[in-house]
């Protein structure tokens, strides 16, 4: 028989220290909105908002978010321990030998939403959408370089997933993290690379880098004039990097379904709305179901991506 839920004893466990917003991390464990970037005020107030009762939040970083997420998956399934995941806790099995944890370790309890990604140029390269980009780069080869804020990044990932389908070679650029990426953007040392849309955006205003794409499903309200990665005629390039909460694999479904209603419930308030929407998140509720397929869907095609593009972070 399954104990009732004792909340005051759940626990949240993240394995990174960086915030989601900014995308400076490749770890697992990212996850809501960047809890560990934000004010104590901030962070108490998401747990009594999206997660609307009290949790315990536990850092665990190091070796890429790994150590979070190997803990959460050893933790007990009974519905106290949950991790915040990110495509990372998808990815990181995928490029390192010494991650301990694989996907299937996790369930979906339920997805939040994400950053989106804009694919952007630096000013003095004459492009103004992503086909004429291709064209320019393809015109010269060896020449152009686009910037890498972290192997497993979500933006070093989604760019490598616009190169296996446009055939693109660049000379890529490491950086510590998508601040340090800007300066060299904006003056035109690097050409391209993919910026967390919340980052970008003060830069775009000002003229010191160019949208050409957001790698979502739909425009961003910010953005009007800038295209979908779909309507600039790379559909299979949308991704979004996205962060939910998942469980131990064996965590009881009626424990799961309970914890998915009350977060898909809160993501309908209008004080969660306007809060992740000031942080420049997409929603994109799903329910544990469906969150479960987006991740076995998202490992066949980092998979893929991976192991083409012979990515490894080891």
């Amino acid at each position: 028989m399954s104990r009732p839920l004792n909340v005051a004893r759940r626990r949240l466990i993240q394995g990174a220290a960086a915030g989601l917003p900014l995308g400076v991390s490749p770890a697992a464990g990212l996850g809501l909105a960047g809890l560990l970037s934000l004010p104590a005020q901030a962070q108490e107030a998401w747990r009594a908002t999206v997660l609307r009762q009290p949790f315990v939040v536990e850092a665990r970083p190091g070796a890429n978010g790994n150590i979070g997420t190997e803990a959460a998956a050893r933790a007990p399934a009974d519905g106290y321990t949950l991790l915040t995941a990110s495509p990372a806790t998808v990815t990181q099995p995928l490029l390192s030998n010494t991650a301990r944890h694989k996907a299937s370790d996790f369930v979906g309890v339920g997805l939040i939403g994400a950053p989106p990604n804009l694919f952007v140029v630096s000013p003095s390269v004459p492009v103004r959408t992503l086909r004429e980009l291709v064209e320019y780069v393809r015109a010269r080869p060896g020449q152009l370089s686009v910037t890498n804020p972290g192997v497993g990044t979500s933006n070093h990932l989604g760019q490598e997933l616009f190169f296996s389908l446009t055939g693109l070679q660049m000379i890529n650029v490491r950086y510590p993290g998508q601040p340090q990426m800007i300066p060299d953007l904006a003056s035109g040392q690097v050409h391209f690379g993919l910026l967390t849309q919340g980052l970008a955006m003060p830069h775009i205003k000002e003229g010191r880098l160019r949208a050409l794409a957001i790698g979502a499903p739909s425009r961003s309200r910010d953005l009007p004039d800038v295209p979908t990665t779909a309507e600039a005629g790379f559909p299979e390039a949308t991704f979004l990097p996205w962060y939910g909460l998942v469980a131990p694999a064996a965590t009881p479904r009626p424990v799961i379904r309970r914890l998915s209603d009350e977060i898909l419930a809160a993501l309908k308030e209008p004080e969660v709305i306007a809060r992740l929407d000031k942080m420049g998140t997409q929603i994109t509720p799903a329910s544990a179901e469906d969150f479960d397929a987006l991740i076995k869907s998202e490992q066949d095609r980092w998979s893929r991506v991976i192991r083409e593009r012979n990515i490894r972070a080891d």
